[in-house]
């Protein structure tokens, strides 16, 4: 018996190794396990692509992510601060200088989708431009330029803008006033996308077109700088006083599609950042690990805006596409992301 008793204590300490052994490594592959996350995406739509690849890469070490919520940026800004939503990986920075007095000390920026590629400004049709020497807003106080561009009989130029609530909307409603173009330029600040297909739409019937844009976006796959439109100028440097700082760099050398070398863009071109509640980032070093560690490669995003743009609207399997072809890489991160936690 007590062989048997010592057998039996053998095995059974042996079974609790095992058992230990087996928690472990479930602990050390899925260091979120037990944690959820709640993901936030922006109501611009050419973010949601690479939201599902960093949704996803967070589901595979584990954490539970329930729907992703679509927000503003000032709401998010506000919630992410205050512990509501977990994150998004959809900040512009510079632009989104705006709202750091709002998440300072509470929340930060990690890592980088992609750095220094998004552009922003104004694009002409390449035709009207080049017809009617249009190479700068400035132009648009010509009479002869704002009938070609009056779409609604106003005696205004229509362009494509932002809605409100967006950063692009403070800053060209900042630039407006500073050109002095308030009563020569009529600002369409409908659902982006909407207006955009309408203003596609009209330059498919060969009418003159005004709009501001960003990269990555659909856009400037739709209507090609260079090919379809080009970038023109603004008559000087403006921007709100929490930019000021980065005058210099809204003037970028190789703008390709620009009426000018070195092109006087208006806007100083921004890094896509993911933006972390501090106090999670602290308690989940896999997190910040992956996140320090991933990117996605621009002409990726541009692709997969094309796609979406053109009616495959499902993101998730974009996605997981793009994880699969990438599965080396991503994998990769994922290690990053699984030693930190140990």
């Amino acid at each position: 018996m007590i062989i048997q008793s010592k057998t039996a204590a053998m095995l059974g300490t042996a079974a609790l190794i095992g058992l230990s052994a087996a928690t472990g490594a479930v602990a050390q592959d899925m260091p979120g396990a037990g944690t959820t996350i709640q993901m936030a995406q922006p109501s611009w739509d050419t973010g949601w692509f690479h939201t599902e690849v960093y949704a996803q890469m967070l589901e595979e070490l584990g954490y539970a992510l329930p729907e992703t919520m679509t927000l503003d940026n000032p709401i998010f800004y506000q919630s992410v601060a205050f512990g509501d939503v977990t994150m998004w990986v959809d900040g512009w920075f510079p632009l989104h200088n705006t709202y750091r007095a709002a998440f300072d000390g509470q929340a930060e920026i990690v890592g980088a989708v992609a750095r220094g590629g998004a552009l922003e400004g104004y694009l002409v049709d390449k035709a009207t431009a080049e017809a009617m020497d249009i190479t700068s807003l400035e132009d648009f106080k010509r009479d002869d330029v704002k009938a070609a561009f009056d779409r609604n009989g106003d005696g205004l130029a229509d362009m494509v803008a932002c809605p409100p609530g967006w950063a692009c909307e403070q800053n060209i409603e900042h630039q407006v006033d500073a050109y002095g173009l308030r009563e020569h330029v009529n600002l369409i600040k409908a659902g982006y996308s909407a207006a955009m297909a309408d203003a596609v739409a009209a330059y498919q019937t060969g009418e003159p077109i005004l709009f501001y844009t960003w990269t990555p976006n659909w856009t400037v796959d739709e209507l090609v700088p260079g090919e379809d439109v080009v970038w023109i100028e603004v008559p000087e440097v403006s921007l709100p006083d929490d930019m000021m700082d980065l005058v210099d760099a809204a003037t970028m050398a190789g703008v390709e599609g620009c009426v000018a070398d070195p092109c006087m863009l208006g806007f100083p071109a921004s890094d896509i950042v993911p933006v972390v509640n501090s106090a999670f980032l602290d308690e989940n070093p896999a997190v910040r690990a992956l996140l320090d560690a991933a990117s996605v490669p621009l002409a990726d995003i541009y692709a997969m805006n094309a796609a979406m743009n053109a009616g495959d609207d499902d993101i998730a399997a974009q996605a997981a596409g793009w994880i699969a072809d990438n599965r080396a890489t991503v994998d990769g991160w994922l290690a990053t992301a699984r030693a930190a936690a140990q």
